[in-house]
C-alpha cells in the first residue's frame, strides 16, 4: 500500500523554515512526493512533530 500524501490543501510556505504550514513538507518534498519510495514518505510523515516545533519558533 502506498503512503498517502499529508497535504491538506493549505499550501502556504513559511519563509523562515521553508515548510508548508499545512503538511509540514518543503516545496521540494511536495514536488517529488509521487516519485518517492514509501520509506522516504514515512520518514517525512514521522518527522512532522519536529517540523511543527521548528515552525512554531
Amino acid at each position: 500500500m502506498s503512503t498517502a500524501s499529508p497535504c491538506i490543501d493549505i499550501c502556504k510556505f513559511d519563509s523562515k523554515t521553508g515548510l508548508c504550514v499545512g503538511c509540514m513538507r518543503t516545496r521540494d518534498e511536495c514536488k517529488t512526493w509521487k516519485k518517492m519510495k514509501d520509506k522516504e514518505r514515512r520518514k517525512i510523515i514521522e518527522d512532522r512533530p519536529r517540523r511543527e516545533r521548528k515552525l512554531r519558533k
